[in-house]
């Protein structure tokens, strides 16, 4: 083996050459697209809460929009945002969950950065492909706890993750202790309620070995008025349990379509809008 000796300063540029690649080398390292690094905006589903809450304080009547399912779907989710701020009666938005596809950061931040343009508060459900990858943490960094409720009027929304299957059935999915919780609520303004959700019972998605207890719960919920969920991309309206509370599917917002409704003091209303 023949050995080749350098001059010092030849070792000292190769060394130096080395170093610069070295440094200039970190600068093409992308990170992961699954890092759960979060920019911008946080927090949002707590504060959209209270801006609803002390908008409809007090009130008996208040109309929100109701759609789901985003996830890929940018222009069509830009051009609902616009249509909504065209109109000026509408309370607020439900987004019943998936706004992102594979659990990516950047698909949570992109659908956060077009949400966030409403002139209206919204809150956004967890949804199975929110889950994937390090979903579930981005989604609590940019909008919360995947189980919430709030006030509006005498009305309270139970928002639960019901994405059972996706979490391998190792959690209390749906939490009963967090909705036993809401039902104890002593708030005299709690008179009706309403279920939000992004998978419904009967769905793969659920868990049904429990169905009939989250029916028990929701029969005991002070004036159940409905149950409202998204995942199956489609239109539907059935009465899941045959006792006459219905449950209303939002379809995914690529149908460029969501539901309207309409609250007041006889109960409630909907109608399907296209934009």
């Amino acid at each position: 083996m023949r050995i080749v000796y350098l001059p010092n300063n030849r070792c000292r540029n190769v060394v130096w050459l080395l170093l610069l690649l070295t440094i200039t080398s970190c600068n093409l390292l992308e990170s992961s697209p699954y890092d759960a690094r979060v920019t911008g905006d946080t927090g949002i589903n707590a504060r959209n809460v209270a801006r609803i809450e002390k908008a409809l304080d007090g009130k008996s009547s208040f109309r929100f929009a109701f759609i789901s399912d985003t996830q890929r779907w940018y222009d069509e989710t830009e051009a609902f945002v616009a249509h909504l701020n065209s109109r000026d009666d509408v309370d607020f938005v439900l987004h019943g969950g998936d706004v992102s596809d594979f659990g990516v950061t950047e698909e949570f931040l992109w659908q956060r950065d077009i949400l966030n343009e409403l002139k209206v508060p919204y809150v956004v459900l967890l949804g199975n492909h929110d889950v994937l990858g390090n979903g579930v943490q981005v989604y609590r960094r940019v909008f919360g706890e995947e189980n919430f409720s709030f006030m509006a009027g005498d009305v309270k929304f139970i928002c639960l993750n019901t994405n059972a299957l996706e979490f391998d059935y190792s959690n209390p999915i749906p939490d009963f202790s967090f909705i036993k919780a809401q039902l104890k609520d002593d708030n005299p303004a709690y008179r009706r309620t309403i279920y939000a959700m992004h998978v419904a019972p009967g769905d793969e998605q659920f868990n049904n070995n429990v169905a009939d207890v989250f029916h028990l719960y929701v029969k005991l919920s002070p004036g159940i008025l409905c149950g409202l969920y998204g995942h199956g991309h489609t239109f539907a309206e059935a009465d899941k349990f045959g006792d006459g509370i219905i449950y209303y599917e939002t379809p995914y917002i690529g149908k460029r379509f969501y539901l309207m409704f309409t609250i007041n003091a006889e109960g409630y209303s909907y109608e399907p809008v296209y934009f």
